[in-house]
């Protein structure tokens, strides 16, 4: 059982289980908005009520999983840190996971086929994209370019379909944890946020004083 966080966009929490006999996958609560500014304010109090809708205390989880982004720097590290800071305090795993790969993997579930091209807002007239063909054998899916940033009048053609994301569902973040458990691909992605951005701050070179 996992609690899942994605900030990349909106603000989303979950909180998922992968039944041990069947495999089910199931997603006990979920809550969240799509307000880009408020990360900060919302991500405790959606803590909060997804463990309470789904009747789950802190101790009862395996690990907490977080989408990494690609997503604009403020609201992104807010997720990633809360996810932190709460496997740490639960003495359990952290699960990073590229955000675009569950929404790709919500699509595909539900019936989609074929090539994806998933977009997300990155502010500053950029999005980020990312290309995918279909789940693979562990019904994971198979990112074939990206996450990357193009300018907005600029991103290529979808080979396919393409589809763009106001919220990132962190109940697909959780789902896609608990497939890659199961499938012993973990991690499946690298525990640094996706910033895809360089810093606008960059340490000083030094400053030379007169003696």
């Amino acid at each position: 059982m996992l609690l899942a966080i994605d900030t990349s966009t909106g603000t989303s929490v979950a909180v998922v289980d992968r039944d041990g006999a069947s495999g089910e996958l199931r997603r006990l609560a979920e809550t969240g908005t799509g307000d880009t500014m408020r990360h900060a304010e919302v991500v405790g109090g959606f803590i909060r009520d997804a463990l309470a809708a789904a009747g789950v205390r802190a101790g009862d989880l395996s690990g907490v999983a977080a989408g990494m982004g690609p997503g604009p720097f403020t609201g992104l590290r807010v997720g990633i840190a809360a996810a932190h800071a709460f496997a740490l305090g639960i003495s359990k795993p952290f699960v990073p996971v590229v955000s675009h790969d569950a929404v790709a993997w919500s699509w595909y579930r539900d019936g989609g086929a074929g090539a994806l091209q998933v977009v997300t807002d990155a502010r500053r007239r950029e999005f980020a994209i990312s290309e995918y063909d279909g789940l693979d054998g562990d019904g994971l899916p198979v990112r074939t370019d990206g996450p990357r940033l193009v300018p907005r009048d600029d991103v290529p053609g979808a080979r396919g379909i393409r589809l763009d994301a106001a919220v990132v569902p962190a109940g697909a973040i959780g789902m896609l944890a608990e497939l890659a458990y199961a499938a012993r691909r973990l991690p499946l992605a690298e525990d640094a946020p996706l910033y895809l951005r360089a810093p606008d701050v960059t340490p000083s070179a030094g400053k030379r004083v007169p003696q």
